[in-house]
């Protein structure tokens, strides 16, 4: 009888891995033993093993009032050393700040991972009413303007991947899902430099957004202003340009020239 330790090992590792990710993509802050053991299709006392071993390294805490559970400071270390290594966001929070204080709305960072787009720095005016966004959350390349952006930006080839392995799918009523009226969309934004966003990925929130470019053309980020949309749309055009000058500015510091 041959003992697969090693396949148990690796086994458990992606299992713990794939807790932790179930935390990345909820949209509340805690989780229960039996959410968990629903999404991921394994059982509880699997989770329950898991959640006490990420629970004794620092990566899950326990919400004595719920005894549900949430991340912990380890995830949170673990997150920011990532962003450390990330170039751009370090170059970018300066220029998210100026661009936020002269606007008076959200200034955001966002990066691509694989086919999906997450925001990884915001800065948020000091009004009541503004847009927030949740930091490290995945989302789709071809709703708002952040992501479409950067799906413009790709070859040929890769957008039709994009489309053909991923799909269209709707997070409201007005998300792209044909994949003439994207291609078409990408196009224009390829040539105006900028692509916009009304309630695309989220309803009543608009947006602008222009991609931050390496030394080879290609897009390593995009930076966004957004706000309600029905204050923000009146000057999305003077906030397009801002955008647009602010990503031509970190592009060419980070090597990009025409």
């Amino acid at each position: 009888m041959v003992n697969d330790t090693k396949g148990q090992t690796i086994t458990a590792v992606e299992r713990t891995a794939e807790v932790l990710k179930a935390f990345a993509r909820t949209t509340g802050s805690t989780l229960g033993v039996t959410e968990i053991a629903q999404e991921l299709d394994i059982s509880k006392a699997v989770v329950h093993r898991i959640l006490n071993s990420l629970r004794v390294q620092g990566f899950i805490e326990v919400v004595p009032t719920s005894r549900r559970y949430t991340l912990g400071p380890s995830a949170l270390a673990v997150g920011l050393a990532f962003l450390r290594n990330v170039d751009v966001r370090e170059l970018a929070r300066p220029v998210l700040r100026e661009l936020s204080d002269a606007t008076s709305e959200t200034a955001t960072l966002s990066i691509r991972s694989g086919w999906q787009r997450m925001y990884i720095d915001q800065v948020t005016p000091a009004r009541e009413v503004k847009m927030t966004v949740d930091l490290g959350r995945p989302f789709p390349l071809h709703a708002g303007s952040s992501s479409k952006v950067l799906l413009a930006h790709l070859s040929s080839e890769e957008i039709d991947t994009y489309i053909s392995s991923v799909g269209l799918r709707s997070l409201t009523d007005l998300t792209i899902t044909d994949s003439e009226h994207l291609h078409e969309e990408l196009a224009a934004i390829r040539e105006a430099g900028f692509a916009t966003s009304s309630g695309e990925r989220q309803s009543g929130a608009a947006s602008v957004a222009a991609p931050i470019l390496d030394h080879d053309g290609h897009p390593i980020a995009a930076m966004s202003l957004c706000g309600p949309a029905e204050r923000f749309l009146p000057e999305a055009d003077d906030a397009a340009k801002s955008v647009m000058a602010a990503c031509t500015t970190l592009s060419q510091q980070m090597g990009y020239r025409v």
